[in-house]
């Protein structure tokens, strides 16, 4: 009678070998997963208890639980935290309205292939490259009363010296032309990579209707492009909402005594590191947190609207 084979034992790297294979997407992705959730969830875990608390002064004094008080506090300043609200809806709305405008232009212009279009999209994109810090200084210096090349070349026809980042009413919607000035690019981008996916037959037909250049724009690039822009108006609206760079840069600590371009970002930066008031900074920033919330969810509520 001949003996039955046998199964040679699977050792404990061979099984995990296996295992490790089966499970390959969560091995390769799940060390960068633990990472990534690690580094949001410990900052905004502390930022949320500091907020329930009397922190001030120094990290190492003693503070205690004080509940809701910081947001009261918060939700009650009339002089600071709601006109800083103001600005940040303000900057965050005239910048996307103008970068769309603006973006959607070049997209349309860079969509079909011309003669040194390589070229032409390098150049649109160099705004890309910089860092925000070095655009903000570098429009600090152009913007400058005295000295900066923008008023330099109003003189050249007559028009006087005008005091773009120093008068509180003009400080922030020359801001915006700055902001505007280096994230257009991105919004061309993401439009242009949506038209680029276009079907060509309904231009076509549209075309072969009768539609004129505008009309079929309108009632056919608009609604195919629709999920496109709402993705390009979430993306660049919620950086928008934070942006700090360009504002810190060209203004200093909120734009000075006036805080004529104080966002909520750089009003809490200020109560944290100037006044060193960590739980009314916090509280700050869980309160900017949960408004970026709720525009993300209104614009992912549209685009699903829009997509049923």
């Amino acid at each position: 009678m001949t003996a039955s084979p046998t199964v040679p034992e699977v050792g404990a790297r061979e099984r995990f070998s296996r295992w490790a294979d089966r499970h390959r997407k969560w091995v390769l992705a799940g060390p960068s997963m633990v990472f990534t959730l690690l580094m949001l969830a410990i900052p905004l875990g502390w930022t949320i208890y500091l907020g329930f608390t009397d922190s001030k002064r120094s990290v190492r004094r003693d503070f205690d639980f004080i509940g809701f008080e910081n947001y009261a506090e918060a939700l009650t300043d009339t002089e600071r935290f709601w006109p800083s609200v103001g600005r940040t809806v303000y900057f965050t709305a005239g910048a996307l309205f103008f970068e769309l405008i603006l973006g959607m232009i070049i997209a349309l212009l860079l969509w079909k292939p011309f003669r040194g279009q390589g070229v032409v999209r390098t150049i649109v994109l160099l705004p890309l490259v910089a860092t925000p810090v070095a655009v903000g200084m570098m429009w600090r210096l152009l913007f400058e009363p005295n000295i900066g090349f923008v008023n330099e070349m109003l003189s050249w026809v007559g028009i006087p010296p005008q005091p773009w980042l120093a008068d509180p009413a003009t400080s922030l919607s020359t801001l915006i032309f700055v902001d505007v000035w280096q994230w257009t690019p991105m919004v061309a981008l993401i439009l242009l990579a949506g038209l680029t996916g276009l079907p060509e037959e309904t231009q076509e037909a549209a075309r072969v209707d009768g539609a004129n250049a505008w009309q079929r724009f309108w009632f056919v690039t608009v609604p195919l492009m629709r999920p496109v822009i709402i993705a390009a108006v979430l993306l660049r609206g919620i950086d928008a909402l934070k942006t700090f760079d360009i504002l810190y840069a060209t203004k200093g600590k909120g734009g000075g005594s006036s805080h004529d371009v104080e966002t909520l970002n750089v009003y809490a930066y200020g109560l944290s590191f100037d006044y060193n008031e960590y739980g009314l900074a916090s509280a700050v920033l869980i309160l900017f947190f949960l408004i970026i919330l709720a525009v993300i969810w209104v614009l992912q509520m549209q685009r699903k609207g829009r997509e049923s």
